[in-house]
């Protein structure tokens, strides 16, 4: 919004709200503005969160830790897949929360910010504040357990005997592609969740079958070589092989480099057109919510 201030007396200065016009719709000066209160939102999240919860915050260790167990043991040692790929079980274990901790973030960040337009209803309908904060707060507050479970994959390391390698240093850029891959969903469908509560019951179905076409189980070496080039279209793909490459420094968990380039264009691209369409879209909110 384009926000003037008209050339009158200081007792009677009135502030005018424009739409602003153009490809270009985002105001990033009025988004540093209200800073503040994008951290208050976000922090407002991490905290609502787990309360009232009897083990609070350590529910963002046990989950990760749990599923790893789960995926372990099925895909693992039942399924064989552990020995088919030549993989140690320790390593496996290792594998599966590495790619868990990026995908998990990913969904609950694409869970969260669906529903934050809707979830700040009271809010938006009654003071003027950039809109798009309020998804932006909902995908940063998701951080916070990426990095609690990211110390529990440090001591599952630790405990596997794999190398802490250079590499890691490499795992802050597939972290930032994860990050804007999930806030360019999230903002598709935070504005359509306002006109269409259908999409409340899309998302879980989503995350469900995301996880499942997703290479977290498995070692995306398995996926056919003429297959490859499209299942890697799913951005979440290579992130999660960049994760397990700076984890485990393997060869067969590199991700295929040229995609990592088309996914990070089609990331960017996906933000644009969500941001474009939420600005379009927020004129209604306060109506229709």
């Amino acid at each position: 919004m384009d926000i003037e201030t008209p050339p009158t007396t200081l007792a009677s200065r009135e502030r005018i709200i424009r739409p602003r016009k153009g490809l270009v719709a985002i105001d990033f000066e009025e988004l540093w503005r209200y800073r503040e209160l994008f951290v208050f939102l976000a922090w407002r999240d991490i905290l609502v969160r787990y309360k009232q919860t009897y083990i609070g915050i350590a529910w963002a260790v046990v989950q990760p830790f749990l599923t790893m167990v789960v995926f372990t043991v099925v895909f693992g040692i039942l399924a064989g897949q552990s020995e088919k790929q030549g993989i140690p079980f320790p390593e496996y274990a290792v594998m599966t929360l590495a790619a868990l901790l990026p995908w998990q973030f990913f969904s609950n960040a694409m869970r969260e910010t669906s529903n934050s337009v809707i979830g700040n209803a009271q809010m938006i309908s009654k003071i003027y504040f950039p809109r798009l904060i309020v998804p932006s707060s909902a995908v940063l507050s998701g951080t916070a357990d990426f990095l609690i479970g990211f110390v529990i994959l440090l001591g599952i390391m630790l405990w596997a005997g794999v190398a802490i390698t250079a590499k890691l240093l490499l795992l802050p850029f597939f972290f930032i592609l994860a990050f804007f891959a999930a806030f360019g969903v999230g903002l598709w469908l935070s504005a359509l969740n306002v006109k269409y509560r259908d999409v409340k019951y899309i998302v879980p179905f989503m995350t469900q079958m995301g996880l499942y076409i997703s290479p977290v189980g498995f070692v995306t070496t398995i996926v056919p070589w003429n297959w490859r080039v499209w299942y890697d279209l799913n951005p979440m793909v290579v992130v999660i092989d960049g994760f397990r490459w700076c984890v485990l420094g393997a060869d067969r968990y590199e991700p295929l480099w040229p995609m990592l380039w088309v996914s990070t264009v089609l990331v960017f691209v996906l933000v644009a057109s969500g941001a474009l369409f939420f600005r379009s879209s927020e004129k209604t909110f306060a109506d229709v919510i």
